[in-house]
């Protein structure tokens, strides 16, 4: 049996958290890779192409969205962002779970093209624990702070369409919470399809 990866795409809204959560849960588990995104903006000091972001022209960009060649992708401040395709299929083929941290615009697009796909979504304990984490930063003012929260409740408006929920509670548990979901997944009929359909066709030719 060839074990594939898993698509795991992660969502939550700012200040929730979800960055530190995903941080901790690559660092113990090797065979996962952080999706690196493709986009038309330019490279900031000490950004490697390939490394932080692939850095692409807005016509590269155009012309790989027209053929197919991204999972996902949106227009923010005038610059796109998106996924490569190519780069994903083949970690995937490789047998190596691949995560997407995106908002909830190109996780649809996703679970579109990918059913197969693990969508995961962040939620804060409580809408008031997400002000508080967001206005103790101390690095936004108010004006700021309100529209992230604006945001925060439109983007989990869509909660509901994910497969899972994470409350980020303590990051220890949240990653806990991960790891749990992560497993149980990889025990789905939808996971296994591939395998089923092996068994199948060697059982036909068996009975004949």
């Amino acid at each position: 049996m060839n074990e594939k990866g898993l698509l795991i795409v992660f969502s939550g809204p700012s200040g929730v958290g979800k960055g530190t959560v995903l941080r901790q849960y690559l660092q113990s588990h090797p065979n996962t890779a952080f999706s690196v995104s493709a986009t038309t903006r330019s490279p900031r000091e000490g950004e490697i192409h390939g490394q932080h972001y692939y850095f692409l022209s807005r016509e590269e960009f155009e012309t790989m969205a027209a053929n197919g060649g991204l999972l996902e992708y949106a227009e923010f401040a005038g610059n796109f962002y998106g996924t490569p395709r190519d780069a994903v299929e083949q970690r995937l083929k490789e047998g190596v779970d691949v995560v997407l941290e995106i908002e909830v615009q190109g996780a649809m697009q996703v679970k579109k093209q990918c059913p197969e796909a693990l969508l995961v979504f962040v939620m804060p304990p409580s809408f008031e624990e997400l002000r508080r984490r967001l206005s103790g930063r101390g690095t936004e003012d108010e004006a700021t702070v309100c529209c992230r929260l604006s945001n925060a409740a439109r983007e989990m408006e869509a909660a509901k369409q994910y497969d899972y929920i994470v409350v980020n509670q303590t990051v220890e548990q949240a990653v806990d919470q991960l790891e749990q979901i992560v497993g149980a997944a990889k025990h789905t009929a939808a996971y296994f399809n591939e395998f089923i359909d092996e068994v199948e066709k060697d059982a036909k030719t068996c009975c004949k």
